[in-house]
This record gives structure tokens, sequence and C-alpha cells, in this order.
């Protein structure tokens, strides 16, 4: 029996004293077999714990005292005859006579050399894949066949604040206050196993307890074992929440760019339309008596024109093409200017707060477009609290940081002024909030408002170098908050607005430059009537023609911005060579991104807005010629 085992083998009697001793003890023991004979079994078969280095209770003893088969020792290391240290495992049962008496022992033991080997190896492939999934930024869960959590990474833990030991053992379904069970999922998983299927970026977008909304792509994977059958199942969690965030802001920018886009161009032709209507007609009031009935009809075409030039002055600014006349502003003493008009504005069942920041920064933006933004915010506010409420405006340095851009599309870190207006009115839902900035959306009824009152404002804050952004819920009030950069420059003085112009008539020869002829036409009328000679030129080309083969020497040049052929300030700085004291004034109904940065022209130049009325043109034509601008 001894010698069909194929583990080495020894048997002693009662004594311990050895009896017999298969080869393949001697090469473990060292000890050969006409030297083991008679010996006491613990002087050949020397045994220590590995873990305590203590010696190991005789296997003898320990079997006469059970009187069964045993497993003699766990950790055993054998101390062969040289010193050497081999793993072994090792058992022993007693040998009984006849009438089942005790007469000795048999030991079995083999050598683990090879298994322990293995065991290392095992442990250190383990070790190192929990190190690298311990180091994966990416949640990721064990499951075993029955979906129950065998072990979790620190990343889920932390991304869905759940505590490993609270996972271990539990079914995925049951985690975070069943914050897993959901039916989709629930059907994938149960479909690897007996279909033998996986999945890859499954899209779950689930409200959890302790971290709100999430978006995330789920992918599964089976884990097979040595039968080529799945054992475990590997589930890593991309969490796509921020990705998905700023996508969708990109996708919104996009499709405002793309509206704006078109809203420029059509606001640009119906403003050139608007010069025609409104020109002529001022000219035609002029003609009339003061008395003739035909005046009250002509006034009516005129309003009717200055609200429609108000309409597509809106979408030149959403569009970020209208003209801006940047200037440094000190934004709490703006707000001051307005207190009393803001006040008149939101009625007395509002309540008005104001907290503005100590030395705040200056900012660089149109005084006017600036308080069209505020009052157009406060207007929206104080629709929003038909029942009364409160309305606080606030501002305050700011510096954005990289962390901050990097959550923020277009936002260059920096510092910045920010202006705050809350409102504690009925909210909007997320749905909302994407459509605020297009240009005729509106949640107001029919009758009331134009829709462009917010995308006037996203257009001004834009094209002002600065940034705006929502935060509301339904029924919690809103909060708009605009950014602005600052700017070191000094305070400018404020500019004189078309209201406090008079008409004013004057003296010199002007060089009209326009490529549309019936407004060509129009202010020639105009500038005649208001006194001035005029010569008209239909192109740059002409122009130059006029002045350097002709030899006209006109005071003022009056030119479009963009032409066909040769810009107005290409032409200027032409007609510069040869008229070095020629002064300039610039109009358009938007200015192009290659003659102005982003639509702004540079501080000090003379620019009109189209469409343009006769005391606005008179005006600005006298200061240039005398040289206050």
């Amino acid at each position: 029996v001894c010698k069909s085992i194929g583990d080495a083998v020894m048997a002693t009697d009662k004594t311990g004293t050895i009896q017999y001793l298969k080869p393949i003890s001697e090469r473990l023991t060292g000890w050969l077999a006409q030297d083991d004979v008679g010996r006491p079994l613990e002087s050949v078969f020397r045994v220590i714990n590995e873990e305590t280095r203590n010696k190991a209770e005789n296997p003898v003893e320990k079997v006469l005292r059970e009187g069964r088969a045993v497993g003699l020792a766990n950790h055993s290391l054998l101390i062969s005859r040289d010193g050497t240290e081999i793993p072994i495992t090792d058992r022993g049962s007693p040998i009984r006579n006849g009438k089942d008496e005790i007469v000795g022992v048999v030991l079995v033991f083999s050598d683990q050399t090879e298994e322990r080997k293995a065991q290392y190896a095992l442990q250190e492939a383990k070790e190192f894949a929990e190190s690298i999934v311990a180091t994966i930024r990416e949640p990721l869960i064990v499951l075993d066949a029955q979906l129950k959590v065998i072990s979790v990474n620190h990343c889920f833990c932390q991304s869905f604040q759940v505590e490993e030991e609270e996972a271990a053992g539990r079914q995925i379904y049951d985690l975070g206050n069943r914050q897993w069970d959901i039916p989709r999922l629930r059907e994938l998983l149960e479909d690897i196993l007996p279909q033998n299927t996986s999945f890859s970026d499954f899209k779950v977008e689930h409200d959890f307890e302790h971290t709100g909304k999430r978006i995330m792509l789920l992918n599964a994977r089976r884990i097979y074992d040595e039968a080529n059958k799945t054992r475990m199942i590997l589930l890593s969690i991309e969490d796509i929440t921020e990705r998905s965030r700023l996508e969708e802001q990109y996708r919104q920018a996009q499709k405002l760019e793309a509206i704006g886009l078109l809203s420029g161009g059509v606001a640009h032709d119906f403003n050139n339309l608007l010069t025609v209507m409104l020109g002529y007609g001022e000219v035609i009031l002029r003609r009339l008596h003061k008395d003739d009935p035909l005046r009250q009809d002509i006034n009516k075409i005129l309003n009717a024109c200055h609200q429609g030039a108000s309409l597509t002055h809106q979408l030149l600014a959403f569009s970020r093409r209208q003209t801006l006349q940047p200037e440094v502003i000190e934004l709490n003493r703006l707000l001051d200017n307005q207190q009393k008009l803001l006040r008149r504005l939101i009625g007395e069942n509002i309540e008005f707060i104001t907290t503005f920041a100590d030395n705040l920064g200056r900012v660089k933006a149109d005084a006017g477009q600036l308080e069209q933004v505020i009052m157009n915010l406060v207007v929206n506010a104080k629709d929003a609290m038909p029942e009364g409420g409160k309305l606080i405006i606030e501002t305050a340095n700011v510096e954005l940081d990289e962390e901050y851009s990097k959550g923020h599309i277009s936002v260059v870190p920096g510092k910045y002024v920010m202006l705050a207006i809350t409102d504690t009115g009925v909210g909007m839902d997320k749905e909302t909030q994407m459509k605020i900035f297009e240009p005729f959306f509106t949640t107001k009824e029919m009758g009331r408002g134009t829709g462009l009152g917010l995308s006037t404002v996203y257009g001004i804050v834009k094209q002002s170098g600065g940034h705006i952004w929502v935060y509301s819920e339904p029924d919690k009030g809103t909060t708009f908050k605009i950014y602005l950069p600052c700017t070191e420059d000094a305070p400018t003085a404020r500019i004189e607005s078309e209201s406090e112009m008079k008409v004013q008539n004057g003296c010199g020869h002007i060089l009209v430059v326009e490529d549309e002829p019936a407004i060509r036409e129009l202010i020639e009328i105009q500038l005649e009537n208001l006194g001035y000679q005029v010569t008209l030129a239909a192109n740059g080309g002409e122009a130059l023609l006029d002045i350097e083969e002709k030899g006209i020497r006109p005071e003022l040049l009056i030119t479009d911005v963009v032409m066909p052929g040769m810009s107005g300030v290409v032409l200027h700085k032409r007609l510069r060579k040869t008229l070095p004291e020629l002064k300039v004034l610039f109009m358009s109904g938007y200015t192009d991104n290659v003659i102005v940065h982003q639509g702004i022209l540079d501080p000090g130049i003379p620019f009109i807005q189209k469409p343009f009325s006769v005391k606005g043109l008179s005006a600005i034509v006298c200061k240039v010629l005398q040289g206050s601008q």
C-alpha cells in the first residue's frame, strides 16, 4: 500500500521508531533508509511552523492521542538533513492490527515547493491587479455569478459614497438604498451568464441619493475560470456627467452662433431698408408745412421705422454684430445712476436690495448697452414675480481660475467683475433654461414682449468679452450672473446721447462713399439740406478717382465700413496719403470682424449706426469737422 502512494511515506511503531522509509522520503529528508530505520522519528522528520518558527507537535503523539487520521500542521516546513527548508503538507493515520489495536503510525507528506511558488505568483498577480484597480480613476465593481459584490475599488466608494465593507457580499441592486436597481441594467446583467453576453457604453441617467443626477456609461465583461466558464463579471462605470454638460454647452453655443449669423445678416439688410425709409420720411417731413395734415401720417411712418430699427438693433446685439462704443466703466456708479429708474420700474410690491462690493474693479464696455442689459434682466425679474418678492443686485470682484474654465467653455482664467441679478420668482426648469437666449423665445403670453430681451443681453455680454450663466429651479427663483473682464484703464467721460442732440446746419465739402444707391442718394439730400457740398462715390475705386484724378478736396469722408472690393478703413488709409488732414466718419448696419475686433470699434473712431436720423447725422458730422470727435 505504501509503495503505491505517490507521496513520501514513513511508518513508525507506537514508540515513534522508524520502521519504513519510502525512497521519495529519502530525497526530502536527506536521510537514507538504511540510516533511518530504527531511529526516532523526530531525529529524521524535523518540522517547524513556517510563521512562528516553533517546533511542530510530534505527529506520532498526535495520531495516538486522536486515534484517527488527522492533518498534522499548517504552514509546515521540513528541515532536511543539510538544513534545507522544504514546505510540505503532511497527515498521519494509525496502523491497526487484526484486533483493531493501534500498533504504529504512517505519515504521508508531499513537497509543496512548486505549489508554493505558484501561490506566491498568484498572490503577486492578485496584489498587482488590485493595485492597478485601486489606482484606476474609474469606478469598478466585481460581481459573482449571483450578481453579488465581490469587491469595489476606492473610486467607486468615493464616487457613490458607499463603504467597501458595506458593499461586499450584497447584490448590486441593494447598494446605496437600492439606487442601483435600474430595470434595464438588471436585465443586461442577468443576461450575461445564461446568454454569454457582455455590453458596452450602456448609458444611464439616474438620480443618486448622495450625489444627485449622474450620467454614466457602463461596460460589463466576463471573467473566466480555468474551465473557460464565466465566474465573475467586471462592471466599469464612466461618469460622463461633466463631459455631457460641457458638450451641451458647446452645442448650445454653436446653435446660438448659427442663429446669430442668420439674425445678423437679416438685420443688416433690414437696416439698409430702414435707413432709406427713415431718411426719406424725414426729408418729406422737413418739406411739409407745419400745418400740413400729411405730417401726422409721416410721423406714424417714422415711428414704425424707429420701432423696426430697435428690433434690428436687438438682433444685431444678439448676433454680436452691432457696433459698440466701449468705455471704461465703474459698474457701481452706473448702477447707482440707474437705481431710481429701476425702483420705479419694479413697483412697490417688490423689495429692491443692492449689495455692491467695495473697491470694485473697472470694466470696458458700452455703457448704454450695459444699461440695456441691466434693464432687460430687471424687467424679466419683475415679470417673474407677479405677486411680489425680492430683487437683489450684487457686484463682486472674482477670479476665475483654470479649474473653473475647464467646466465653462470659452472662459479665460483671470480677474473679472461679477454682476448678479436675482429674483425670488417662479423660476425655470432645465428645458426652458436651454432656450432662453434664443431670439423670439418667450414664456410670456401673446402680445407681451418680443422674445429678444435675453438674446440681446447674451449678445452684448459676449461681445463685451464677458460670460453669462443662469441658475434657476421651478418655484425657487432665478439668478443671472454676468462676468466682465477687469481693466486697469481710467474711467472714460460719457458721450452725449442722441436725445440731447439738435439738428445742426454746417458748411464744407463731404465725400460720401456708399455701395447702396438709395442710401447714397438719401445721404446726399440730407447733407445738402444741412448746407454741405456733397460728392458721391459708389465704391472705393470711384472715391480714389475723384481725389487723385479729378482733384476734389473734401474735408470729410463718410464711408460705409463694409463694401465690395475695398473696405472703408482701407479707403481712408489710401486717401490720407493724398489728403493727410482728411477726417472720417464710418457708418454701417453692422461692423465686420475684418474691420474691427468682434464688431467693436477702436475707441475714438467716429461711427454712426444705420439707420440714423438727420439729427444724429448732423450732430456727429459737426463734431467730426470741428475736431471734437
